[in-house]
C-alpha cells in the first residue's frame, strides 16, 4: 500500500493525518518543515482520483511550459518521495526506537558525505544495530542526481550480506576526475531490502547524499540549527550537525546536554558523548530521548554544547543548540503552520484561477510564474507556444457562471482551432503534392492525437487503473469527427436544403480505409486480449516485461505503417478498391 493511502485517504488533509505524515518524514534526516509541506501536498494529489480532463490540462501545460500540476521537488525531496513509495522498503519496513532488540536495523553511518573530485575511490560505511544473531541482507544502489553516472561517478548496484554478529560493511565508491571545472554535484546512494521478513529493518538513513566538490580540509562542525522544537511525546528528537568547508579525514567532537528548565532524568535522557566524523561525511545526527510525564506543564527547554574537537577540525559559531519540550498547544501551533503550507503548496497547483487578471499572467509567464523550478526546456516550449497561451487565457475562468462561460467560449474556439487546422492541412497537402486523405490520416491525425497520447501515458503511470487512457483517445475521436467533419456537413445540408439543391459527399476511398482500420483494430483486440491472460505479458494490457512490451510496440507500430500503406496505395490508384 503506497504513503498516499495510508496517510491521506481519499485526499483529504486533517490534522491527525498530516501529523503522523509528518513524524514519518522527519525519519529522513535533513527535512525542514517547508520540505515536508511540499511533500505532503505531492501524496495529497497522488492520493486524490483524478479525471481524464485533468491528465490532459497536465500534458498540454507540460508541452507548452506551463504551470506544473504536482509540486516541484528537487533531487533530494525526489528520492525521498520515491523511496517512500517503493513497494519493496515501504514505510513499514523503517525501523522504529522500540524495536532494535528483535529486529537487525541496518543504515548508512552518516546522512551525506562529501569529497573532492580527484578522491578517486573511497569507502562508504553501511553498518547494522539491534539484534546481531542471524544474517541480514541489503541492497545499495546508486541513483543520480546532478551527478551522472559513467560521467562523474560508477553507478553501484550491490548487495551486502552481514554475517552474524558483523556490524559494518564497506562499500566502494568510485568518482571519476573529468579534469574540469564543475559546480558542486551531487548523487544518492540508497538501501533497499531484499525480503521484508527475516527481522530486519531499515533505519532512519536509508538514503545518502554523496556530495562532489573541491575542498581538502577538515572542516567546521556545527550545529544547522539554533533551536528545536520537539512535542513531549514524540519519543526523541534528532539535533542535525553538520561539517562544513572540508570534509577531509576522521575528525570527532564532543557534545553534553546542560540542564535549563528541562531536568535530564525527568525530562528528557541527557549526558554527554562524542560523535565521529568519518572521511567525507558532513552530516550526522544526535538523537537525545525525551521523556513523557503526561502532566500538563509549560515548555521546558535545555542546551547542547559542542565541544573539544580532533583532527584539525574547528568548532562553527552554532556551537549551542537549545531544545525546547513543547506542550500539546504549542505543538498544535506547530501544525498550524504546516497546514497552511501545505494547503498554499496545494493552492499553487489547482487546476483553475479565481480571476482573468491571474490566468492572463499566468499565461504569459514560464511555467505559470513558477521561474525557480522552470528548466531551459520549459522556456524554449513556452516562448513557441506564448501567442496560443495568452490568446486562450482570454477565455473566461471556470469560476465565472459556474464555470457554463467558460465551456460556451471554449466550444468556440475549439470549432475555430478545427476550422484553422483543417484549411492548413489541405494548404500544406497541396503544397507537397499529397493526397487530402494521406494528410488526414497522418499528419492531422499525428498531431491532434499528440496530446491525447502523453496524457494517456500519464493516466497509465498515475491511477491504479488504465482505464482512463481510452477516454481521451475516444474523447478526441469523438471531437474531430462531430466537430470536424459532422458540424460542417450539418451547416451544408442546411444551405443546400433551403436553396433547394441536394448535398451530395462522394465515398471516395472510405471504404476501403474503414476496412482496413477494422482489420487492424481486431488484431490489436486480440492481442490484448492475449496480453491479459498470458503470463508471459504479465496478465495485463499495458507494461509487463520488457521483451513482450516492445514485442507489443512492434506489433502495434506495424499494424499502423501497414494501414497507411494500404490506404495510400488505393488512394493512388495502385490497388483498385471501388467501395
Amino acid at each position: 500500500m503506497t504513503v498516499e493511502k495510508n496517510f491521506f485517504k481519499e485526499g483529504k488533509l486533517d490534522r491527525d493525518n498530516l501529523a503522523r505524515f509528518v513524524k514519518e518524514v522527519k525519519k529522513f534526516p535533513g527535512l525542514t518543515d517547508e520540505d515536508a509541506a511540499v511533500l505532503a501536498a505531492s501524496k495529497l494529489i497522488n492520493a486524490q482520483p483524478h479525471s481524464a480532463m485533468w491528465y490532459r490540462i497536465g500534458t498540454i501545460r507540460n508541452l507548452s511550459g506551463g504551470r506544473r500540476m504536482e509540486p516541484a521537488l528537487d533531487a533530494r525531496l525526489r528520492q525521498v518521495y520515491e523511496t517512500m513509495n517503493d513497494q519493496k522498503s515501504p514505510l513499514s519496513e523503517l525501523a522504529s526506537p522500540v524495536d532494535p532488540e528483535s529486529n537487525a536495523i541496518i543504515e548508512f553511518h552518516a546522512a551525506t558525505v562529501a569529497v573532492k573530485e580527484n578522491t578517486g575511490k573511497f569507502s562508504i560505511t553501511v553498518w547494522r544495530h539491534g539484534n546481531l544473531e542471524r544474517q541480514a541482507r541489503v541492497r545499495v544502489k546508486s541513483i543520480d542526481g546532478t551527478a551522472r553516472r559513467g560521467e562523474d561517478y560508477i553507478a553501484i548496484n550491490e548487495i551486502l550480506t552481514f554475517e552474524e554478529h558483523q556490524k559494518e560493511k564497506q562499500v566502494i565508491v568510485e568518482i571519476v576526475n573529468d579534469n574540469k571545472w564543475e559546480a558542486n554535484e551531487e548523487f544518492f546512494l540508497r538501501l533497499s531490502l531484499l525480503d521484508s521478513g527475516n527481522n530486519v529493518k531499515l533505519g532512519r538513513i536509508s538514503i545518502m547524499e554523496v556530495t562532489i566538490l573541491d575542498d581538502d580540509n577538515p572542516g567546521i562542525i556545527s550545529f544547522e540549527k539554533r533551536g528545536l522544537l520537539v512535542k513531549e511525546s514524540a519519543g526523541s528528537v534528532c539535533i542535525p550537525l553538520k561539517r562544513s568547508r572540508g570534509a577531509d579525514g576522521d575528525v570527532t567532537v564532543q557534545w553534553k546536554t546542560i540542564d535549563k528548565s528541562a531536568i535530564s532524568g525527568r525530562d528528557y535522557k541527557g549526558g554527554s558523548g562524542e560523535i565521529k566524523f568519518k572521511h567525507a561525511e558532513v552530516h550526522r545526527i544526535l538523537e537525545i530521548p525525551i521523556i513523557n510525564d503526561f502532566d500538563p506543564e509549560k515548555d521546558e527547554c535545555f542546551e547542547i554544547e559542542l565541544f573539544n574537537p580532533t583532527g584539525g577540525a574547528r568548532i562553527g559559531n552554532i556551537n549551542r543548540v537549545a531544545i525546547t519540550i513543547a506542550n500539546d498547544d504549542d505543538f498544535n501551533s506547530v501544525m498550524d503552520r504546516l497546514m497552511v503550507l501545505t494547503n498554499a503548496n496545494i493552492d499553487a497547483i489547482k487546476v483553475h484561477t479565481n480571476t482573468w487578471c491571474q490566468q492572463i499572467k499566468q499565461a504569459m509567464l514560464v511555467n505559470g510564474g513558477d521561474v525557480k523550478n522552470a528548466t531551459n526546456c520549459d522556456y524554449v516550449l513556452h516562448f513557441f507556444s506564448f501567442f496560443w497561451k495568452v490568446l486562450f487565457s482570454l477565455v473566461p475562468p471556470p469560476g465565472i457562471f459556474g464555470g457554463w462561460l467558460c465551456f460556451f467560449c471554449s466550444l468556440i474556439c475549439i470549432g475555430f482551432m478545427t476550422a484553422i487546422i483543417g484549411d492548413l492541412a489541405t494548404i500544406f497537402g497541396c503544397l507537397i503534392g499529397l493526397h487530402d486523405t494521406i494528410t488526414a490520416i497522418t499528419f492531422v491525425a499525428l498531431g491532434t492525437s499528440l496530446p491525447d497520447t502523453l496524457a494517456s501515458r500519464m493516466v497509465t503511470r498515475g491511477e491504479l487503473y488504465a482505464d482512463g487512457a481510452l477516454i481521451h483517445i475516444t474523447g478526441s475521436i469523438a471531437v474531430n469527427v462531430l466537430m470536424g467533419v459532422g458540424l460542417p456537413w450539418f451547416v451544408a445540408a442546411c444551405y443546400h436544403e433551403l436553396q433547394g439543391t441536394v448535398f451530395n459527399v462522394p465515398s471516395g476511398s472510405l471504404g476501403f480505409s474503414v476496412l482496413m482500420y477494422s482489420v487492424a483494430a481486431v488484431i490489436a483486440v486480440v492481442l490484448i486480449i492475449v496480453r491479459r491472460n498470458l503470463a508471459v505479458f504479465g496478465k495485463a494490457e499495458i507494461g509487463g516485461p520488457t521483451a513482450t512490451r516492445w514485442f507489443t510496440v512492434v506489433v502495434l507500430v506495424i499494424l499502423w505503417i501497414l494501414y497507411i500503406t494500404f490506404t495510400w496505395l488505393q488512394t493512388y490508384g495502385v490497388i483498385e478498391a471501388n467501395f
